[in-house]
């Protein structure tokens, strides 16, 4: 594939293992800026473990993950100071159970960036009137819905002002009536020009938001393209195999 210079992540030769499995089998590919690209596939097809190796939470055994122009898996690399502008949304929302929602914001805008506390809580009310959390600021996760949870997890985030958002499959916990309120919420970041890349099952979403997809199957990226591509008029048997099951 072509280097090119608007690249905002780059990632070569992609190897990981656990134990005997061979979990991403040589993975290379980039990642623009402004771009959202969701990553389909059946489980166990190396989806989260090749979002989780781009910010490292997973190092690989072998290529490199070029972000913003650094090789992160350079060991001399302060990957903390990179993963500030890598914003990560997972499963279980990861939220911190002991403080407010409004606390839960601000906490790492005061401690990483160096924001005043006053201007860490305007972003956050300001973000939280986005995701219509603003009436929530000074309650406990525990009285929030899942799907509350989710929002807040993906405005957490947001407050640090990343230059790209990951997110593992962030409406698999929830109950189906609050998948909805999540998926607006992303869908209006990617609407407004966030880099994104995204592991789903919600395929008509992904149809719906991306600018690409990529299926992968057995540890490897088998087919991408733009939606209508891949959706549409897949290529791939595997792809089309598993299409068929899940559309």
């Amino acid at each position: 594939m072509s280097v090119t210079n608007d690249a905002l992540i780059q990632v070569k030769d992609l190897h990981k293992s656990f134990h005997d499995l061979e979990v991403l089998k040589g993975v290379s590919e980039e990642i623009h800026k402004g771009e959202v690209v969701s990553i389909i596939g059946p489980s166990g097809s190396g989806k989260s473990t090749f979002l989780r190796c781009l910010n490292l939470l997973e190092t690989p055994d072998k290529g490199q993950v070029i972000f913003e122009g650094v090789d992160i898996t350079d060991q001399s690399v302060d990957i903390d100071k990179h993963r500030q502008k890598m914003g990560m949304i997972f499963q279980h929302f990861n939220v911190f159970p002991h403080l407010t929602v409004l606390e839960n914001i601000t906490l790492a805008p005061t401690l990483e960036l160096g924001q005043s506390k006053e201007e860490a809580q305007k972003n956050a009310c300001e973000l939280l009137a986005k995701v219509g959390l603003l009436d929530k600021k000074d309650e406990y996760p525990r009285k929030l819905s899942g799907g509350q949870k989710q929002r807040l997890a993906i405005v957490r985030a947001l407050a640090m002002n990343p230059d790209v958002i990951l997110m593992d499959e962030p409406t698999s916990a929830l109950d189906p009536e609050m998948v909805k309120d999540v998926l607006e919420v992303i869908k209006e970041l990617a609407d407004q020009g966030m880099t994104i890349v995204i592991v789903t099952h919600e395929m008509a979403f992904a149809k719906q938001i991306s600018d690409r997809v990529f299926f992968m199957d057995q540890g490897i990226i088998q087919e991408k393209g733009t939606p209508q591509e891949v959706f549409e008029h897949p290529q791939n048997p595997r792809t089309i195999d598993f299409l068929s099951k899940v559309l």
